[in-house]
């Protein structure tokens, strides 16, 4: 496996999105696409963006809970 770097960190990034999105859409009963500009217009996802940050090893689950315990959403 390839070491993840701030140059590849974006290819793992759409499929937590898609996985939260579908968690924030059924929590909030808002469209997929509405949970999906929550999401990457959040703090949350432009701490997940930098890799130093380490949370890309987080699991939707858990960023989820950063998402809506940091934001209130």
């Amino acid at each position: 496996m390839e070491e993840i770097t701030q140059s590849n960190l974006y290819l793992l990034l759409p499929s937590k999105v898609a996985w939260m999105a579908e968690l924030l859409s059924e929590d909030k009963n808002v469209s997929i696409v509405e949970a999906i500009k929550m999401i990457y217009s959040s703090d949350m996802y432009k701490r997940l963006e930098d890799e130093s940050t380490k949370m890309w090893h987080l699991g939707p689950a858990a960023l989820y809970q950063e998402l809506i315990g940091n934001k209130g959403t």
